[in-house]
């Protein structure tokens, strides 16, 4: 007897339907084409042990299971399900008349109870676009897929609640989540605050900037200074998650099963990688391509403690994507994108010592040893991170003062009106929401100069030898400044302050 259930299988972010024929006729063998890897070559074994401990069995004939299309590779033991499921189908073990309906995922414990899957979220987007009604899988990915609308999820914790639903013994109870209301119920703060900040209110400002605008900034500054708690603080000024940056942002944690049992993710992603990882791990890649860590760090932020320290051809990698926003990963038979719009908070020492130019320090570095330190770091990639910030250390009276520092909430207010306005200005730009984003079309028709702002961007510019690139992120900047202001047009001071945001540009940083 014939019979098709359907999987699915992940490919970047997005899901392709798999179709599993299971033949069963006379004779004695089980063969298994389409494709597999090794993980769903053995699924033979789990699946023989997990019904032989539940009182069914594998029928003593030749079973034939083909994973269409044979073209894709399928990976992974989240097969196990449906593999199981097809071939009880098909050998009259269950009943099959409405198993066409299903979408089902899962991977099978020796005792037939499932363990978690990943991409359960994608796998329910295609599944309703394709018309299932129905998605079988465990429990454990269940909210996690019930984000999704107009699909029943039914999530079950083993094999045996699968065979009785389909024989009608026990129908399972479909999983609901209302995506809207749990969204708005949960938006709140992340547990860093400004408000324990001492001092530091230039680099607040920036900080502010940063956020109001989206724009990558790096941290300079000895041991201690307090950059590693300022970068944790970051996303409690970020305006809120939309529900679409929600969506897409749980999308690519499902993929790398980083999904919680919660469901949607409500707060913007902190990521900080050691520097010691690879350049597949933070860009993504591998043999079977995995979302990296600047993927991970969709719509929030990436911090790179200790920028000269992570290897150069790792950094160099990362420098279209801040461009492009978005990653490319090709292999000889397919090409997968994973999105990587996310903001890049960066730090570092001066020099090796930490102290360079620190006349209080018993240890110092020489001219050319800051040089050499700094050189670690490729001039296009310091030209794609719009703010340079020098971060002193705090004196004692201010680290002893007793009294709060404005709170992030307060800093969040001005910065999400300022997001609105950038949001407003590109409301007929596809793709872009606030400046950071610009390409030069925008940059020419929203960041226009006074003659007085443009001579001083011209002397600046001539100064600091700057490149046209580091010209277009002053003009990103002073446009942020000019939002925070709720200026309509850019003045002088927004541009003066924009410059002195580019320290590694000045002369005494990188020669």
């Amino acid at each position: 007897m014939l019979v098709k259930v359907y999987g699915s299988a992940v490919f970047g972010i997005e899901a392709t339907t798999i179709t599993v024929e299971v033949n069963i006729d006379k004779g004695i063998g089980y063969h298994l084409v389409g494709l597999p890897d090794k993980a769903v070559s053995e699924s033979s074994y789990r699946i023989s042990a997990a019904l032989a401990n539940n009182s069914y069995k594998l029928p003593g004939k030749k079973i034939i299971i083909n994973m269409a299309p044979a073209d894709i590779r399928k990976e992974g033991a989240a097969y196990d399900l449906t593999l199981a499921i097809g071939i009880l189908a098909a050998s009259n073990q269950i009943k099959s008349e409405q198993i066409a309906e299903y979408i089902i995922m899962g991977e099978l414990s020796l005792d037939g109870s499932l363990q978690p899957i990943k991409g359960a979220l994608p796998i329910a987007i295609k599944a309703r676009e394709e018309g299932f009604k129905h998605f079988i899988l465990p429990k454990e990915n269940a909210k996690e897929a019930a984000i999704v609308n107009d699909l029943n999820i039914l999530g079950v914790d083993n094999i045996m609640e699968v065979i009785n639903h389909f024989d009608g013994n026990k129908l399972i109870e479909p999983t609901t989540v209302d995506t809207r209301a749990e969204f708005y119920k949960h938006i709140d703060f992340p547990e860093f605050d400004f408000a324990d900040v001492k001092g530091q209110e230039s680099i607040k400002r920036c900080m502010e900037i940063a956020a109001a605008g989206g724009h990558n900034i790096i941290l300079i500054g000895p041991p201690g200074a307090g950059k590693t708690m300022l970068a944790k603080r970051l996303p409690s000024i970020l305006p809120p998650m939309t529900l679409h940056e929600a969506l897409e942002t749980t999308k690519i944690h499902s993929v790398v099963g980083k999904v919680k049992n919660t469901g949607l993710m409500y707060q913007r992603p902190f990521r900080s990688p050691h520097h010691t990882i690879s350049d597949v791990a933070l860009v993504g890649g591998g043999q079977y391509p995995q979302p990296g860590e600047i993927s991970m760090a969709h719509n929030g932020v990436l911090f790179l403690d200790e920028l000269p320290e992570f290897k150069r051809t790792v950094l160099e990698v990362m420098r279209q994507p801040l461009e492009d926003r978005e990653v490319t990963i090709s292999r000889a038979r397919f090409t997968v994108n994973y999105p990587s719009s996310f903001m890049l908070v960066a730090s570092m020492n001066p020099s090796p010592s930490g102290y360079f130019n620190n006349p209080d320090s018993p240890v110092t570095s020489s001219p050319a040893e800051m040089q050499r330190y700094l050189s670690k770091i490729s001039g296009p990639l310091l030209d794609r991170i719009d703010i340079h910030i020098e971060v002193t250390p705090v004196p004692f009276d201010k680290l002893s003062d007793e009294r709060k520092g404005e709170s992030s909430v307060d800093i969040r207010k001005r910065v999400t009106l300022a997001r609105e306005i950038q949001t407003n200005r590109f409301k007929n730009f596809e793709n872009i929401h606030y400046n950071a984003q610009m390409n030069v079309k925008q940059i020419r028709e929203f960041c226009k100069l006074s003659e007085e702002s443009k001579n001083l961007l011209k002397i600046a510019m001539e100064k600091l030898n700057l490149s046209a690139r580091a010209y277009d992120r002053i003009l990103k900047v002073s446009r942020t400044i000019a939002d925070l202001a709720s200026s309509k047009n850019i003045q002088s001071e927004h541009i003066t302050e924009a410059i002195q945001y580019r320290s590694l540009d000045r002369e005494g940083w990188l020669g």
